[in-house]
Parts: structure tokens; C-alpha cells; sequence
């Protein structure tokens, strides 16, 4: 599936206002100009600090929240923190249970079981929160839609405190406070929070209101920022300043778990892609395979002996879950090409033995290499219902098409972009051909992948100092992705494919300069192209350090030959 390419319409004025403001060069606030940052706000984009986080107060419930937790220290009540499984969920967990002990209050914790209990609160954990004496539930990253949960709690004359960053539905549950910015009656200035950047808001309110120094919360904020960068939220405003701050702590982390899972990961410079592609996927694989309390003891271990000894098992536990993914991916692709799916409008598949905690991450990827919406449903054990996740497009809304099929299925939820849902095996076929009904209803194949390219710069013009400049954009991520560029006209010097034909390597040549760039997942172009074709390629620009020389390189999105 090819790209199609689009660019910023590049505001001049603004750029050079920029450039004259803050002696930055043309590049980077061309960039700054694209992302929408106005002048008066670059300050505070390049170099947020401390003073640049809201009132937490300002939150809906927050002061009922804070009063009460407050209540329970004083009484020695039993508290629970009733977390999810996720990175986001385990970092929640663990900001919120270290806060509290190092205020001398002993906290219990709940994540439930990914295989067996699924998201979000169930009765059953219930039971067992109630058998073990809690007076005082405080959910993180959950709860929102929990309303007969939170009324069975009351039952054992538990109260709940929920705080949560997703969308409510038509009520909200009637609990002590509800601190979740996505509700309607909302006046907080921002409300894209993750479930850990609301936990740390709590946090925040609560020094504030015991008049602690701000260290006792915001020494907590690399294990936020990983939560944050992990759950892929817009990394803008507060969370641009939880993100921004939060990689500087990383980098010098304390918590000895995290430290250790960065060495053992083996990037040589932590940034926001060490976190998305070598932190959160080891922490998730922990929930994926059912072990989500090992990834919360992992941070909360307190040697580094312990935290190694952790980490290590973290590391089987994502290698597990790369074998399960790799077999389901080969099965799903060779359905599909079996079946002639790639044909359709949608892919819809059902697999025998898949294990449901990797599914998800695999119709990523058949979503990826297609484009076209997709569901993947695993049937464990012989078992006639089974789970599955799908994954979507932009422009295509895979919560409302499986609305429409609801009648099929045993239940759903989710969103737009990602689902989760259960069927009954004689039900696939039937709701294969009903999705791919309503995908082509929806002109999926009129739908295409876009690069949002930043400006056309010249090779020549590219150099080591010009490359660094660029990472004061960092973290990025979610709604601040990294600047791509657009390059014209080069010839072709080198080509070939590396890593047995997955990636693919190229040297390209602008007038007497020459420039590598590397292409990930895009090694099936190198039988496209030969040495001395003419291209205009799109990249990301970054840092090459080989041998001990910094060079610049550029990171690959899409080739194409020039039209002349």
C-alpha cells in the first residue's frame, strides 16, 4: 500500500517570527509553525517547567477526592488502588501506591487478570477486595463505565473513588468522586490526560492540600511520562509538559525496575522511541500473558539485584509473546492470502488456538500492511465464543460498524481506532460478510495512508548541528510526531536489502553529495529500484553514530521515482 504524500501549508510569516523571537533556525521553526505552535507559546513548548502544570483542582470532583483519602489516612482505613493491566494502568498503580507509602500509609493494589477477568471492574475482584477488609477503593485508569460495580461495592460498604481518562457514557457512576476530564460538566483546561496523568493530578492535590514541598510529587514524573508517552495520548499541552520533564528524570531514573529494563533493552539513548518500542511493549507483554502483577513488582522493586532478577523474567515473558505473535501473524497471512482476503474491503479472520492477549497486536499489523479495517478473533480450547480485537483506518469508524452488527455478537466495546469483542464461531461467517458490506458501503478503497510532510529541503543543505537542533521537539509522539521531510530529485548510488529482505538500505546522491538512508519494513522496495535511478524520498532526518562519527541519515518513509 503506498503513501500519499501531502504537505503543510508553511505559514512564511509566522516562521520568520519565530526565527527572530527565538534565534532558532528556518527548520525547526518551520516545524514549530506546522505543529500550530503560536510564537507566545514557543517558550514554554521548548522549555516547560514545573509551574507550567494546572490547577489539579480544577478537575471535576477532585476536592470531594482529595477529602476523602484524606479522611482515610486519618482513620487508618483500608485502601485499595484497583488498577489495569496495561502500561498505563501498571505506572497508575505504582505512582499512586508510592505516593502513598512514602506519606507512611500502607496501600493494597487490584489488577485484574487480562486471560480471565478482562478490563475494566468485575464483581468477582470485588468480592475479594471487600474479603480483604478495604474501606476506600481509589480505581486508576478505570472505572468510568463501572456503574453496577461501584453499587455492588457499596454493598460491602466500600466507597470508590474513580479516577479515569475515557470517554463516560450517557451516566456516570455514583461514587464518592469522579475525576475523569472527559465529562461532560468538564472545566478543566485540558482533557487528554492519561489514566497515569490523572493519577498524578491526585497526587498533586493532595501535597497541595497537606502543603508538602512539590518534590514529594513530582519525583514521581518518569514513571508518569512513561505512562503517558506508552498510552499514546496527544503528547501536547500538560502532557507535552509531564513528557518534556518526565524524560529528563527518566534518563536519571531512581527506580531501580525501569533502570533495569532500559539496560536490558539496550538502547544507547533514551528518548521517546526507546520508551514506545523497547519499554511499554516488555511492561504490556506482562498483562498479554497474564502476569500483570509482575510488571508492577518489577517497578516497585527496591535493589538492583531484584529489579535484574525481575526484569529478566519480563524479558521471557515478551519473547513468549513475540512466538505467539509471529505463528498468528503467519496464519493470519497465509488466510488471507489463501482466501483472497486482500481483495476485500475489510479482513475479517478466526483463528484456532490464538492466544486473545496478542491478538490486538496483530490486527495492528494486518490493519498496517492492507490498510483496510480489521478484526481478529482467537477460539481457545475448543470453545465456541470466542475473543477478538480489531483495528482500523482513519476515516473509517470501527465502533459504529460493529453497532450494526451487534445482533451477532456476544458483546463489544471500544472505540473508532481499536475494539474488543466476542462471537460465536458459528457467527464469523456471517459477520465477515456483514463488516465487509458495510466497509465497502463506507468507500474504504477510496481511503489511503497520508504523509504529512513538513517542507522540501535540499540534501546539501543537511548537517549534524541542523539534525541535534531538532531534538528539542522530542518526546514525540501522539500529536507531535517527528518532522518529515521531502527530497528530490537523487540519484541512486547503493541499494540493497538487509535482514534477509525486511528492511532495506540505500546511499542517494544530490549534486557531490552523498546521503544513507535506512527503511524500515520496506525491504520489498529494494526489487523496485536500481542504482542510478532518479527518486524523491520522504524521512524523518536523525543521527548516525558508526565507529565513533556522527553522520546524518535519513529514516525512510516512502520512495518514489521522479517525474520529470
Amino acid at each position: 500500500m503506498r503513501n500519499k504524500w501531502e504537505y503543510y501549508n508553511v505559514n512564511e510569516e509566522r516562521v520568520k517570527e519565530i526565527q527572530d523571537k527565538f534565534n532558532v533556525n528556518k527548520l525547526l521553526a518551520t516545524v514549530l509553525s506546522n505543529r500550530d505552535i503560536e510564537p507566545k507559546d514557543v517558550a514554554v513548548y521548548l522549555n516547560p517547567n514545573r509551574h507550567d502544570f494546572h490547577d489539579p483542582f480544577k478537575m471535576p470532583d477532585m476536592e470531594q477526592a482529595v477529602n476523602r483519602i484524606l479522611e482515610a489516612i486519618k482513620n487508618n482505613e483500608k485502601i485499595f488502588i484497583y488498577g489495569d493491566y496495561d502500561v498505563d494502568g501498571i505506572t497508575s498503580t505504582t505512582v499512586l501506591n508510592s505516593f502513598f507509602k512514602d506519606r507512611g500509609v500502607e496501600v493494597s493494589q487490584y489488577i485484574p487478570n487480562r486471560l480471565n477477568e478482562g478490563y475494566g471492574l468485575n464483581n468477582e475482584a470485588i468480592d475479594k477486595i471487600a474479603k480483604a477488609g478495604c474501606n476506600l477503593m481509589i480505581t486508576v485508569d478505570c472505572g468510568i463505565t463501572g456503574i453496577e460495580e461501584i453499587e455492588y461495592a457499596k454493598k460491602y460498604k466500600i466507597d470508590t473513588i474513580i479516577t479515569d481518562h475515557h470517554e463516560p457514557g450517557e451516566k456516570i457512576p455514583n461514587a464518592i468522586a469522579v475525576v475523569d476530564c472527559k465529562r461532560k460538566d468538564n472545566n478543566y483546561p485540558f482533557r487528554e490526560l492519561a489514566g497515569v496523568g490523572v493519577a498524578f493530578k491526585l497526587c498533586q492535590a493532595i501535597s497541595q492540600k497537606l502543603e508538602l514541598d512539590e518534590k514529594e510529587y513530582l519525583k514521581y514524573l518518569d514513571i508518569v511520562a512513561l505512562g503517558t508517552i506508552s498510552d499514546i495520548v496527544p503528547l501536547v499541552d500538560e502532557n507535552r509538559v509531564i513528557t518534556k520533564l518526565g524524560m529528563l528524570l527518566i534518563r536519571q531514573t531512581k527506580n531501580y525496575g525501569l533502570k533495569a529494563l532500559i539496560n536490558l533493552t539496550g538502547y544507547s539513548n533514551v528518548d521517546s522511541t526507546a520508551i514506545s518500542f523497547g519499554i511499554a511493549p516488555r511492561i504490556n507483554a506482562c498483562g498479554r500473558m497474564g502476569h500483570a502483577y509482575e510488571a508492577l513488582e518489577l517497578l516497585f522493586a527496591n535493589s538492583a539485584e531484584d529489579a535484574f532478577e525481575k526484569a529478566n523474567k519480563i524479558m521471557k515473558y515478551n519473547n513468549q509473546r513475540q512466538e505467539y505473535e509471529k505463528k498468528i501473524y503467519e496464519e493470519a497471512i497465509n488466510q488471507i492470502e489463501s482466501e483472497h482476503l486482500d481483495s476485500n474491503n475489510s479482513i475479517v479472520l478466526g483463528g484456532n488456538g490464538w492466544h486473545h492477549g496478542v491478538v490486538g497486536i496483530v490486527a495492528s499489523k494486518i490493519t498496517d500492511l492492507y490498510y483496510k479495517p480489521s478484526l481478529l478473533v482467537c477460539f481457545e480450547n475448543g470453545e465456541e465464543i470466542g475473543k477478538g480485537s480489531g483495528r482500523s483506518i482513519k476515516g473509517f469508524d470501527l465502533y459504529s460498524a460493529l453497532t450494526k452488527c451487534r445482533n451477532l455478537l456476544e458483546g463489544f466495546g471500544g472505540h473508532s481506532m481499536a475494539v474488543g469483542l466476542s462471537v460465536k464461531k458459528e457467527n464469523l461467517p456471517q459477520l465477515q460478510s456483514e463488516f465487509e458490506k458495510i466497509a465497502k458501503d463506507s468507500d474504504v478503497d477510496t481511503l489511503y495512508p497520508v504523509l504529512l510532510i513538513d517542507s522540501v529541503e535540499n540534501v546539501e543543505d543537511l548537517s549534524v548541528e541542523l539534525v541535534k537542533s531538532l531534538q528539542v521537539l522530542e518526546p514525540f509522539g501522539e500529536g507531535n510526531r517527528n518532522p518529515i521531510f521531502a527530497f528530490k530529485n537523487l540519484k541512486i548510488s547503493s541499494i540493497r536489502a538487509l535482514t534477509e529482505g525486511k528492511h532495506i538500505k540505500l546511499t542517494l546522491q544530490s549534486n557531490n553529495t552523498y546521503i544513507d538512508a535506512i527503511g524500515f519494513n520496506l525491504g520489498y522496495l529494494a526489487e523496485e529500484f536500481i542504482i542510478g535511478d532518479r527518486v524523491d524520498v520522504v524521512g524523518s532526518i536523525e543521527m548516525n553514530s558508526f565507529g565513533g562519527v556522527e553522520s546524518v541519515q535519513i529514516n525512510l518513509k516512502d520512495i518514489i521515482k521522479t517525474i520529470i
